[in-house]
């Protein structure tokens, strides 16, 4: 199995959410990465999971993942559509 992150120190303060990713420390708010966590209730928004590979945040109770790529704002290009610059 691939590691994506290395992700540790995980809290949500509010609608903010702290986390260590890749050994730099990371905030987010909550509300700007999806609607959802605008109506959601404190116990929704502090039950989630990462997943073993790092790969991304799963709220169970919202039905909501985010991709910790796309956290840092990393994108991949799907393979057949990659150019190549000669």
């Amino acid at each position: 199995m691939n590691k994506y992150h290395d992700i540790g120190n995980v809290r949500l303060i509010g609608d903010v959410l702290f986390l260590t990713i890749d050994g730099e420390e990371i905030s987010f708010r909550l509300t700007r990465l999806s609607p959802l966590f605008a109506e959601a209730t404190e116990p929704e928004r502090n039950t989630f999971e990462i997943s073993p590979s790092g790969y991304g945040i799963h709220w169970p109770l919202l039905d909501e993942d985010i991709s910790i790529d796309a956290l840092l704002g990393i994108s991949h290009a799907p393979e057949g559509r990659q150019r190549k610059i000669a």
